[in-house]
C-alpha cells in the first residue's frame, strides 16, 4: 500500500535507583539514555518527520540546568540527537565522574527521560512543532515537559478555554493548547499547596512541600475532560512528577513495564519486551481513560482519570501501523488473511492449479501467511474428498494417490520493493515514471494468458500505488486475471485522531461511490448530503450524525469494489483486474479486542470525529461542485 503518515511514537523512562546503581550494575551512567535510544529506534516507523528527547535531573543544584531538551528534523532525527549528546558526554569523561558530579552536572543524564517521534497530521512542520514542548518556570514544580501521540478534534474549543483564562498562546496548535491548559492546572495545584503552608513554613520549606505533595492526577483531571480526540499524553515536571494518560476510548495505544529499577512507557508492547528483555506477560496495557502517574518520590499509580471508558481501540493500528512482532498482532493479521479465502476461491473459479499466490511487500506478509494457511486447509479438504471418491470407486492406485498428493499451491514472491529508490523527482510525468519502478517483478512464474495472479495487500486507501506501479508491473507477467486482495475493509472515511487521512477525495472507495452516483442518475444525492452536512455545523454534540454514510448506502461492497478496480486499472492493462476487500464482520472476528472501525464504518467514537467527517464533505463539495 502507499505509505501513510500516522500516529506518533512515545517513550518514557523513570529510574528508581540512584545513578550510581546503574553504573555499578550495567557499567555506565548512561544506561537509561541508551535504552531511550533503542525505544525510539524500534518505533522509528511511527514518526520520520522529526524527533525529540527531554531529560530531567532531580538532584541538580541551584544555578545548574536540570531540564534538558534536544530535537531534530528529518528521517535521521534520532541519530542526529544522540550523535549530538553522546560525544559531549564522552568529552567530559562522564564515566570517570563521581556519582555526585554526575547527578549534579552531567547533561542529559538524569532520572527522567521522555522521547518522541513525530509525524505531522495537520500539515504544520518545522522545529516549533517538534515534541517535547517545554514550559519554563523558575520553580522546578512549575516546569513542564510534554509530548504525545495525539490529534485533538476540538482545538478551537480548547483554544477558547485557554484564552478565557487570560493566557496568550504563541502558536496555534493542539500541542501548545494542551501545554498551556496543563500548565495552568499545574500552576493552580502549586498555589493550592502554597496556600496550605504559606503561613506556617518558610518559603523554601513551602517549595519542598509543593514538590513532595504535588498531585499530578488532579492536574490531569482539571484539563483532560475537555479534550475530544485520540491521545496518549506524556509529561514530566521539573521536580520529578510524571504522567501518561490515554484517551477514554483507547484510540491511541500505550503499554508500560515496571520493576524495582525502572518504569517504562511506550506506544508498542514488543518494543518494551525487546529493549528490556522482559516477558510479554510483564508488559501491561494502559487501558482507556487510565493515567499512569509517578510521584517525585518514585511511587507509581495507575488510576482512572477519564470517566465512562469505552473500548474503541483502533483496528487500523493492528492491521498496519504497529510492529507485527507483537504476539497478538501477528495472529490477528494471519486471521485477516485467512478470512478472505472463500471470496478468493470464488473469484478464481476454484482453479487453484492455474493461480499464483503472492503478496505486496512488505507489510502484507503476515496476512499472506494466514491466507496461505486457509488455502492449504481448503486444498487438504479437496485432496481428502478425491481420495475417498477414488477409494469408493476402487480406483485409488499408487499413481492416482501420488497425483492427488502432489497438488500444491503455487506460492511465489512476485513483487519486490526497491528500497533504494527515492521519489525525489516531484514533477508530473517524471515522478509517475519513477513511481512505476518502486517495485520490481519476478519473471517466469506466471504462464502467459493462462494463470490468475492473486496478490494480497494490507489495505487500499488512495490507490495511487496500484495505478502507478503495482498493476503495471504485474501486467507485464501476462496473467489472465489480476486479483488484488485487501486484508482490511474499504477505507471510506477520514481519520481525525492522528493518521494522515483527512481528505475524502483521497479515498479510492469514496471516488468510486461518487462515480456510481453520477452514472446511475443519483447525483442529486451528493447535493442532499452537502445540505445535511451544513445543517450539522450548528447542531450540538448529542445531535451529530455522520451524513456521509448516505453516499455509500445505495451500493454493495462488491459494487464499489468493482468500480474501484475499473478506476484504478491503468490504461493499456491487458489482464482483467478484480479487487477483494475484508468485510467489517471479518475484521471484528479477526481483531475482536480492537473494535474501533470508523475508517471503514463511519462510526466515530467522539462527536468531534463526526463533526470533522461532515466538514470534510462540505470542503469536498464546495471545491468540486
Amino acid at each position: 500500500m502507499e505509505q501513510l503518515k500516522h500516529e506518533c511514537g512515545i517513550a518514557m523512562i523513570r529510574l528508581l535507583k540512584p545513578l550510581a546503581y546503574y553504573k555499578e550494575k550495567y557499567g555506565t551512567y548512561t544506561w537509561a539514555l541508551h535504552k531511550l535510544y533503542l525505544l525510539m529506534e524500534k518505533q522509528h516507523n511511527r514518526g520520520q518527520e522529526g524527533a525529540g528527547i527531554g531529560v530531567v535531573k532531580m538532584k541538580a543544584q541551584p544555578g545548574s540546568e536540570y531540564v534538558f531538551r534536544e530535537r531534530a528534523l528529518g528521517t535521521q532525527a534520532i541519530k542526529e540527537i544522540f550523535e549530538s549528546i553522546l560525544p559531549d558526554l564522552n568529552n567530559i569523561k562522564v564515566e570517570k565522574m563521581s556519582p555526585k558530579e554526575v547527578e549534579e552536572s552531567a547533561p542529559f543524564v538524569g532520572e527522567i527521560y521522555l522521547g518522541h517521534l513525530r509525524y505531522s497530521t495537520t500539515g504544520k512542520s518545522g522545529m516549533s512543532y517538534v515534541h517535547p514542548f517545554l514550559r519554563r518556570n523558575n520553580w522546578r514544580s512549575r516546569n513542564l515537559l510534554l509530548c504525545g501521540n495525539f490529534n485533538m478534534t476540538n482545538v478551537d474549543e480548547i483554544f477558547r478555554t485557554v484564552i478565557e483564562k487570560g493566557q496568550h498562546p504563541r502558536i496555534y496548535s493542539d500541542t501548545v493548547m494542551l501545554l498551556e491548559q496543563l500548565g495552568y492546572a499545574l500552576d493552580k495545584e502549586n498555589h493550592r499547596i502554597y496556600r496550605k503552608y504559606r503561613d506556617v513554613l518558610k518559603e523554601s520549606e513551602v517549595t519542598r512541600k509543593i514538590e513532595e505533595e504535588l498531585n499530578v492526577k488532579s492536574v490531569l483531571e482539571a484539563s483532560a475532560p475537555t479534550w475530544d480526540g485520540g491521545f496518549v499524553i506524556c509529561g514530566a515536571t521539573g521536580s520529578g512528577d510524571m504522567f501518561a494518560l490515554r484517551d477514554a476510548n483507547g484510540i491511541r495505544p500505550a503499554f508500560y513495564y515496571h520493576d524495582d529499577e525502572v518504569i517504562v512507557v511506550a506506544s508498542e508492547r514488543p518494543v518494551i519486551q525487546t529493549v528490556f528483555n522482559v516477558a510479554r506477560k510483564n508488559v501491561n496495557e494502559l487501558f482507556p481513560g487510565e493515567a499512569l502517574t509517578i510521584s517525585s518520590s518514585g511511587k507509581m499509580e495507575v488510576t482512572q482519570v477519564l470517566p465512562n471508558p469505552k473500548n474503541l481501540k483502533c483496528s487500523f493500528e493492528r492491521i498496519y501501523f504497529s510492529r507485527g512482532s507483537d504476539a497478538d498482532i501477528y495472529q490477528e493479521r494471519k486471521r485477516l488473511g485467512r478470512n478472505l479465502v472463500p471470496e478468493i476461491l470464488e473469484k478464481i473459479g476454484n482453479d487453484i492449479d492455474h493461480t499464483v499466490f503472492s503478496f505486496i511487500p512488505n507489510t502484507a506478509e503476515v496476512a499472506f501467511l494466514g491466507m496461505v494457511e486457509g488455502l492449504e486447509s481448503h486444498l487438504n479438504t479437496l485432496k481428502t474428498e478425491k481420495i475417498l471418491r477414488a477409494q469408493d470407486r476402487g480406483a485409488l492406485t499408487d499413481e492416482r494417490l501420488k497425483v492427488i498428493m502432489d497438488q500444491k499451491l503455487r506460492i511465489e514472491k512476485i513483487a519486490i520493493k526497491d528500497i533504494k529508490l527515492r521519489t525525489f523527482i516531484t514533477e508530473g510525468d517524471s515522478r509517475d515514471e519513477l513511481a512505476a519502478h518502486v517495485y520490481d517483478v519476478t519473471y517466469g512464474c506466471v504462464k502467459n494468458g493462462e494463470d490468475n495472479l492473486v496478490v494480497i495487500d494490507d489495505s487500499i486507501v488512495r490507490g495511487t500505488t496500484l495505478t502507478q506501479s503495482i498493476l503495471r508491473i504485474l501486467d507485464r507477467l501476462h496473467p489472465k486475471k489480476i486479483i488484488v486482495v485487501s486484508s482490511s475493509p474499504q477505507v471510506r472515511y477520514p481519520d481525525c485522531y492522528g493518521i494522515d487521512m483527512s481528505s475524502l477525495s483521497e479515498f479510492a472507495a469514496f471516488r468510486a461511490a461518487i462515480e456510481l452516483l453520477k452514472e446511475r442518475g443519483m447525483k442529486h444525492l451528493i447535493r442532499d448530503v452537502y445540505e445535511k452536512c451544513k445543517i450539522m455545523e450548528n447542531e450540538p454534540d448529542d445531535m451529530q450524525k455522520n451524513c456521509v454514510k448516505e453516499i455509500y448506502a445505495p451500493f454493495s461492497q462488491q459494487e464499489i469494489a468493482s468500480k474501484m478496480a475499473q478506476m484504478l486499472t491503468p490504461a493499456g492493462t491487458v489482464a482483467e483486474v478484480r479487487l477483494i476487500f475484508q468485510s467489517i464482520k471479518g475484521l471484528h472476528e479477526a481483531i475482536p479486542d480492537y473494535p474501533g472501525d470508523w475508517y471503514f464504518s463511519g462510526d466515530y467514537p467522539t462527536p468531534g470525529g463526526v463533526r470533522l467527517v461532515n466538514k470534510a464533505f462540505v470542503s469536498y463539495y464546495e471545491k468540486n461542485f
